[in-house]
């Protein structure tokens, strides 16, 4: 080896630990992002879910049904304690704090007896894991179901 290409590559000794740093600190802050996305669209599946299985409880406990207790109707006037009781206990099997989703039930015709439409909307605010997408993913998160009350 001649002294010359010998110098040139004690110059290059330091380049590739700033190389792999630069190209780990990306690598680690997309897999980071992945997994917020992916947690995101869990926690919406799960709302969204929260909010079917909630409409199928009113739609087939209306008004007219017989019973009591939770095989019972869902009750006449909101809000409707066990249509939440429902929606709470989906959700709870997910990634989200059911202290903080917000049920709002309404029957848009006035009254849930046969044929009349049932309308179940779940939100809840989505904060992310790691700080630093607070400000991207900082985002309400929510679904409405709706159907037409058989019983």
């Amino acid at each position: 080896m001649t002294t010359r290409s010998l110098g040139r590559w004690k110059m290059d000794e330091g380049s590739s630990l700033i190389e792999f740093s630069l190209i780990a600190f990306t690598f680690i802050f997309v897999l980071f992002g992945i997994v917020e996305m992916g947690r995101m669209v869990l926690v919406f599946t799960t709302v969204a879910n929260a909010a079917r299985a909630g409409a199928r409880y009113a739609i087939v406990h209306g008004g007219e049904r017989t019973g009591s207790g939770v095989n019972g109707p869902s009750g006449t006037t909101c809000p409707c304690a066990q249509v939440e009781t429902v929606v709470k206990n989906f959700a709870s099997t997910g990634l989200v704090d059911t202290s903080r989703l917000t049920i709002n039930v309404t029957y848009p015709n006035g009254t849930n007896t046969a044929g009349s439409l049932v309308s179940v909307t779940v939100t809840y605010p989505y904060d992310p894991l790691v700080g630093y997408f607070n400000s991207m993913l900082s985002k309400t998160l929510g679904s409405t179901s709706q159907g037409v009350i058989t019983f």
